[in-house]
């Protein structure tokens, strides 16, 4: 699979699934913190699903073909 987020879209994905994650440790300590893996891990990767459906990209990089 081809990276399909930019470095701003991959960050915030980062951090805001750490920030959900978070909620399965400290706060309400909700089992439905554990779907902060999503964002985190799709972060990490560079790859969304569902921005290969849609056909969104949010990469600078040129497709290669």
């Amino acid at each position: 699979m081809q990276r399909n987020e930019g470095t701003i879209d991959r960050a915030v994905r980062v951090i805001a699934g750490l920030g959900i994650l978070s909620l399965a440790f400290v706060g309400p300590q909700t089992p439905a913190g554990w779907l902060g893996l999503v964002p985190l891990v799709t972060g990490v990767v560079g790859v969304c699903p569902a921005y290969s459906l849609v056909g969104i990209r949010t990469c600078p990089a040129p497709r290669e073909q």
